[in-house]
């Protein structure tokens, strides 16, 4: 894939979060630009999803900082210090973030079509049709157009999760973040779920997932970064990280996988 040479769609400047006396990001630098899928690997507790639920602002920084689209995600500049936007403003840039969890969160009193329209009529005040028409598209394009008037528990894992790509796509998001999305799947549905973001990956969407699925990193990442320790440890393309790793942490990470 080409990668445009635009300003980055995500720049993370060393990016720093504690909770009580734990130091769980000690500076992460990371850019990603336009088209680019980044996978991002690391044993569990390596800061991986904090530094996720960061950018989306579901957790606030102790230090540094996080533009996305050259926009500060929660705050905005005023006489060269860092000022608190409004919660109205946090969420309107918010919304060109977006980001598919572990668990599928869906409504479950709601059809499939009911759970994406959901965000844009009732975030951005789209017109119902122009959500609905759209919705039917994402639902092709991840393999669901059959099930619209289902409701989430007719449905399996993997297809859940696939609505759950489709509802966060329908929010026209500049970024998508992916948070272990197969972890919660039984084994024989992780297929249905990475072919979806390969495809994805393929059509140019700005990714960056998280994930322990080394095959998808392989196959899908334009770069791979290697966390631990609430540092990068070291990051390039798939053939230089996993098939040519620089550090210890990462070769030891990686044996118990390939």
């Amino acid at each position: 894939m080409t990668i445009t040479a635009t300003r980055p769609v995500l720049e993370a400047r060393n990016v720093r979060k504690s909770f009580g006396h734990v130091e769980v990001l000690k500076g992460i630098d990371l850019e990603v630009r336009t088209g680019e899928t980044v996978v991002v690997l690391g044993p569990s507790g390596s800061g991986k999803s904090t530094f996720l639920r960061c950018i989306n602002l579901l957790e606030s920084v102790d230090g540094g900082r996080i533009l996305v689209d050259g926009n500060d995600v929660g705050y905005e500049v005023v006489d060269e210090r860092l000022h608190e936007l409004h919660p109205n403003e946090v969420a309107r840039r918010r919304r060109d973030i977006g980001m598919v969890f572990q668990q599928f969160n869906l409504f479950p009193h709601m059809t499939v079509l009911e759970n994406i329209i959901e965000g844009p009529v009732g975030v951005r005040g789209e017109k119902k049709q122009v959500a609905i028409e759209r919705a039917k598209r994402l639902l092709e394009q991840v393999g669901l157009a059959h099930r619209e008037d289902s409701y989430p528990r007719q449905l399996s894992g993997g297809q859940q999760q696939r609505v759950a790509i489709a509802r966060a796509l329908a929010m026209e998001p500049k970024l998508m973040l992916f948070d272990e999305p197969t972890s919660a799947l039984d084994p024989e549905l992780v297929g249905e779920v990475l072919k979806t973001m390969e495809e994805l990956a393929n059509e140019g969407l700005t990714m960056v997932v998280v994930t322990h699925e080394i095959s998808f990193a392989r196959e899908a990442a334009d770069r791979v970064v290697f966390m631990d320790g609430g540092v990068i440890v070291e990051q390039g393309t798939p053939d230089q990280v996993i098939d040519n790793p620089q550090h210890e942490r990462t070769r030891a990470f990686l044996a118990r996988f390939l």
